[in-house]
């Protein structure tokens, strides 16, 4: 982590996985209670940061061996060289791991921090052993 200095929890959480200082469950375990920036797609007619739409469109890519990665950010400011690529995706949510890992389908992956020195992918196995150490919704 040669310049990358750590600003918010999730990359402190990341610094210390990376440095071996966590297991790999507790990390799991308190990564889901932490926020993340999640890119969405901008809608048309909107208003300047704000989200009108109750089903946001997140940014969802193919990886070189062709499975589809949800993108992910520790926070706002790491999007923004990353998503130069893709136009159409300059809004954002920040919200939680387990809000979006509730709500995200079958085999998909996760890259946190694509393209930068403090990052992880989680492969779908990674995510849905993510799920389930989510305790049941209360409904």
């Amino acid at each position: 982590m040669n310049g990358f200095t750590p600003r918010n929890d999730v990359e402190r959480l990341l610094a210390d996985f990376e440095a071996e200082r966590i297991e790999p469950e507790d990390f799991a375990r308190r990564l889901l209670d932490l926020q993340v920036f999640m890119p969405v797609k901008d809608e048309k007619h909107q208003i300047a940061g704000f989200q009108a739409s109750t089903k946001a469109q997140p940014l969802v890519i193919e990886d070189g061996d062709g499975a589809r990665v949800l993108i992910l950010f520790t926070a706002p400011e790491h999007a923004k060289d990353f998503l130069h690529e893709y136009p159409g995706h300059s809004g954002g949510l920040l919200t939680e791991v387990s809000w979006i890992i509730r709500r995200m389908g079958a085999d998909l992956g996760i890259a946190l921090n694509p393209g930068l020195e403090l990052g992880f992918d989680f492969d779908p196995d990674m995510v849905a052993m993510l799920a389930a150490l989510m305790p049941e919704e209360n409904e």
